[in-house]
């Protein structure tokens, strides 16, 4: 609900403070009084395009602001939150700013924090509906259109199915995509990790393996001159008979002097050792055999070895490990496709799961297709459209709403063919016909506050009672603010708000009280000229509207 609306340097207005109540508000007043002015700021503060022109002559800038009452379950009190935008200290209020200085500049401000001129329209739109002469935004909008409908004959719950599976659907396909794209790059490697693989797995080196062979390699590879040494050495080794003879000379000296003793134990011990050295040595001369096809086989692995190694452009002894990291690679390429082909079936089960409740939603749409058309032209036509009807003209799409959209096309003459309701000539019709359906719509959907425009336009004395008596009915819904010229519709407004002029040609706004509120109905009866009969006759109107039954 709009609370307050405060104006200041717009236009012909220097200072307005509007306070608005639930209900029907009627706002009237002579021609050129300032009645669009005020339309103007609250479009102004609901995030219409801004220009210099707006400001007050001799002001450096207009400012308008308006107070909104917010309910939990709308779009706009989660919108504000989703901003982190909420007054703490009143969760429920919100208070919106616009300022447009001569400079040009257009500044705009939620809950005291500046915002973008989009996140204003963004979340306001749901909060207000202007409908002026000539404009009915919101209701020619074929996604309002669309939602009304639903909300007139479709299960929330089936509406929200639908909308849950269609975006597991689009998620799933994006995920693929986003996959496949990855997959598609990553193929060319694919390839070629399967080609290195196949070569390093045709090798077959394992950890330590390449050490091992180097050292074999390189002991057979010299055996020839190794056996050399090792002849060499055995002959000297075993022409130790000397140190023989001079043991068993020592051995005969029948001495027990300690440091003989001594001598003759290192002696028998050296012996003891070379013994065992030339033992260990004939087992490293026989272990020097060489086998020369033996010695071709590794010396073809370690070739192999060595050509795998530059060409992958690392050391031999890191072959083993690279075949490793290389199969891992090729795991989480394969772990992709894997993940790949479960998206690809999850989009098909979420696929099939939006088909079957959007053909539900369907069928529920074109059933209340019907009475809704029927509920809307017989509104059309009381109110004096004699040849007014609504028809819904569904048209195949898909999207998270289902797979048609929907457009409301109107008959106002039967001898010319239907048209959409944003290319209906007439203005006044327009505002009507948007009446007629908001006044059907209303009864089950969530309606903004409406400000009106004359929606009384070209309609007179019985009709234009209807359309007041229409406008109280859906004032029971949702606030209604109606700028109108008909007294039989301003005398059935709650509240009564008059526009006037000053002697400065300032524009002001005031509450009626029943008594001024009689010579103001007087006076949209009389014109200037205001009798005792007039007024007679708006105390009538007043009885009436307040007393009687609305139909």
């Amino acid at each position: 609900m709009l609370k307050q609306l405060t104006v200041t340097d717009f236009a012909l207005v220097s200072f307005l403070d509007i306070d608005l109540t639930p209900g029907l508000t009627v706002i009237t007043g002579e021609s050129g009084a300032g009645k669009s002015i005020l339309l103007g700021a609250l479009g102004l503060v609901i995030g219409d395009r801004a220009n210099t022109e707006v400001i007050r002559p001799g002001a450096a800038r207009a400012d308008v602001s308006a107070e909104f009452e917010l309910e939990e379950a709308t779009d706009a009190f989660r919108c504000l939150t989703e901003l982190a935008l909420t007054d703490e200290d009143q969760p429920n209020r919100c208070l919106v700013r616009r300022v447009v200085s001569r400079d040009g500049r257009s500044r705009a401000f939620i809950n005291g924090t500046p915002v973008t001129r989009q996140v204003l329209r963004t979340f306001t739109e749901g909060l207000v509906d202007i409908h002026g002469q000539h404009e009915n935004q919101r209701l020619a909008n074929k996604d309002v259109q669309l939602a009304l409908l639903d909300d007139y004959g479709v299960k929330k719950s089936d509406l929200q199915s639908l909308r849950a599976s269609y975006r597991a659907w689009r998620d799933d396909l994006t995920a693929a995509e986003v996959l496949r794209e990855l997959l598609n790059s990553k193929e060319d490697r694919a390839a070629l990790l399967n080609y290195q693989l196949e070569e390093l797995s045709a090798l077959a080196l394992v950890e330590g393996e390449f050490e091992r062979m180097e050292k074999e390699h390189k002991r057979l590879s010299q055996a020839e001159d190794l056996r050399g040494t090792i002849a060499d050495s055995l002959t000297t080794l075993e022409g130790m008979d000397p140190l023989r003879r001079t043991l068993r000379a020592l051995e005969g000296i029948d001495d027990d002097q300690a440091q003989l003793i001594a001598a003759r134990e290192f002696l028998t011990s050296a012996l003891s050792l070379i013994d065992d050295a030339v033992r260990d040595m004939r087992g490293y001369d026989d272990s020097l055999e060489v086998d020369p096809e033996h010695l071709s086989t590794i010396d073809a692995r370690l070739t192999l070895v060595h050509d795998l190694s530059r060409k992958h452009q690392i050391m031999p002894a890191e072959l083993a490990s690279h075949y490793a990291r290389l199969q891992g690679e090729l795991d989480r390429i394969s772990t992709d496709r894997t993940a790949f082909d479960a998206l690809a079936e999850s989009a098909e089960r979420n696929e099939a799961a939006y088909r079957k409740r959007a053909k539900i939603v369907s069928r529920q749409r074109h059933d209340a297709a019907g009475s809704f058309s029927t509920a809307v032209s017989d509104c059309i036509k009381t109110l004096g459209i004699e040849g007014g009807e609504l028809s819904l003209n569904f048209s195949p799409t898909e999207s998270e709403r289902g797979l048609e959209a929907v457009e409301f096309h109107i008959v106002t003459n039967p001898n010319y063919p239907s048209a959409s309701l944003s290319r209906i000539a007439s203005g006044g019709e327009r505002a009507r016909i948007s009446l007629a359906i908001q006044v059907v719509a209303a009864e089950k959907t969530a309606l903004p506050s409406l400000v009106l425009d004359e929606a009384d336009v070209g309609v007179g004395g019985t009709a234009a009672d209807v359309v007041g008596r229409l406008l109280r009915t859906l004032a029971e819904h949702t606030q209604v603010i109606c700028v109108t010229h008909a007294p039989q519709v301003a005398a059935l407004g709650e509240r009564h708000l008059r526009v006037h002029k000053d002697a400065a040609q300032d524009t002001h706004i005031e509450p009626l009280a029943e008594d001024t509120r009689i010579d103001e109905l007087a006076r949209m009866l009389a014109g200037a000229d205001v009798t005792e009969q007039s007024r007679d006759y708006a105390r009538t109107l007043l009885q009436e509207a307040h007393g009687g039954a609305v139909h």
